[in-house]
């Protein structure tokens, strides 16, 4: 397991820096607050697109993000972030404890530039990975076969499985960006704290309600 943040995938800010987690804008446009493509001002809610060569994301215009939908728009190095989410049947235990996950918290996605599926958790430290072993994910999808629809690079399966909550969700990747940056700005000590855990709780809050449930098989 990795103790080191992950570099796989960062949000881009305007200014040129990086900063795990900074997926949701402020609602009304600041100084910064512009397309990374077009420097038009962006107000909430905004769109993003992943640069699969800075492994990146990009903040964009409504305008920006739809030149790309189409397949193979340039090259194919920027991806749109899908805007579904999805609430799979929960992870049970046995399968859960195959993940190897410290916190409770996961999210998974195939990313194509190391060609497999990544395995990372938030932390402190920011967005974590974590060594997933290949049948660990084989049983995830035998139990969801609605993740072999995950969208490469740029959706991921969101679990949590600690404090009597056992959710799974189909999420944007940025969402999963967004929780790391909650985790990264308020644990405290080794559970987390109690501003932590509602923030967490809050965050879990806005995904259930966004999200179209599965029906279990």
């Amino acid at each position: 397991m990795s103790d080191a943040p992950s570099p796989l995938l960062q949000i881009h800010r305007p200014d040129g820096t990086f900063a795990s987690g900074r997926t949701r804008p402020r609602a009304t446009p600041r100084k910064g607050d512009i397309c990374d493509l077009c420097a038009t001002a962006l107000a909430e809610p905004h769109s993003h697109l992943a640069d699969l060569v800075s492994r990146s994301l990009l903040c964009v215009c409504r305008s920006c993000f739809l030149l790309f939908l189409p397949e193979g728009a340039a090259q194919g190095r920027y991806r749109p972030v899908p805007e579904r989410y999805v609430a799979l049947s929960a992870t049970d235990g046995a399968r859960w404890d195959r993940l190897d996950i410290p916190i409770g918290l996961a999210f998974l996605f195939y990313n194509s530039a190391i060609g497999r599926v990544a395995a990372l958790y938030p932390s402190p430290a920011g967005a974590t990975e974590s060594t997933l072993p290949l049948e660990a994910w084989s049983d995830m999808i035998a139990s969801a076969p609605e993740l072999l629809t995950l969208a490469p690079d740029v959706e991921a399966v969101l679990v949590r499985h600690t404090r009597g909550h056992h959710d799974t969700y189909i999420v944007p990747i940025d969402a999963c960006y967004e929780l790391a940056g909650i985790v990264r700005r308020d644990w405290k000590g080794f559970d987390g704290g109690d501003i932590a855990a509602r923030a967490i709780d809050a965050f879990f809050d806005r995904i259930r309600s966004r999200s179209q449930a599965v029906p279990t098989p």
